[in-house]
């Protein structure tokens, strides 16, 4: 078993440390548990978002998102986030450097783009990263998968990685939500399709070997 593991958008636009982007709560907490996840993996995939401060889908206030737009690849507003060159653009401290990781996407850099997965820059799902193709192409079976937020960004691209035939475990510690509801909802989604879900350490090492030093 070829074990990756994949580093969602742990940006730290979508922390408190960046209040009037997307502050999720606790975001900015989970890098420790992300660079424990990886300890099981032979190969290290990160992304992060990167889009213009001029998208089609900013609005100027919290209070205006989550409205739909009749866009074909950016479905809800948001307000302006993780803009190259700004400090929620960056990773979280202790991770590692974009080019550091085995392979890492840049997330709608369009400004007609808001994708939510990684697997796709499209909301239909046919405009393949290289994702998909390079984990086939490194003979990987499992993904383990962690990120924010839970219930967007980090569900999509695990069920994106399971419709594409991989084993994928989310491991929760390494996660934060932007809300209760929509985490629960996105737990049962997820589980729903096959995909395994860790709510510890001691789980996920009991559901997956961990590579040898």
């Amino acid at each position: 078993m070829k074990i990756a593991s994949f580093d969602i958008d742990a940006q730290k636009g979508f922390t408190p440390l960046c209040p009037d982007e997307l502050p999720v709560p606790e975001g900015h907490l989970i890098a420790g548990a992300l660079n424990h996840l990886a300890s099981f993996a032979e190969l290290r995939l990160g992304s992060k978002d990167a889009h213009s401060p001029q998208a089609a889908w900013v609005v100027q206030t919290q209070a205006e998102m989550l409205q739909p737009l009749e866009l074909a690849n950016a479905d809800l507003t948001w307000v302006s986030h993780c803009v190259p060159g700004t400090p929620g653009f960056e990773l979280l401290d202790t991770l590692p450097a974009p080019l550091a990781y085995d392979y890492f996407v840049w997330k709608g850099v369009e400004p007609d783009l808001h994708p939510y997965g990684a697997c796709y820059h499209d909301l239909a799902d046919t405009r393949s990263t290289g994702v998909i193709e390079y984990l086939r192409q490194q003979q990987v079976d499992t993904v383990l998968v962690g990120g924010l937020a839970l219930d967007y960004c980090v569900k999509t691209t695990a069920l994106q990685l399971r419709r594409a035939g991989f084993r994928v475990g989310v491991y929760l510690p390494a996660c934060r939500a932007i809300a209760d509801h929509t985490a629960a909802q996105a737990c049962e989604q997820m589980r729903s399709e096959g995909v395994e879900l860790y709510d510890s350490a001691a789980q996920l090492a009991a559901a997956v070997p961990q590579k040898e030093a």
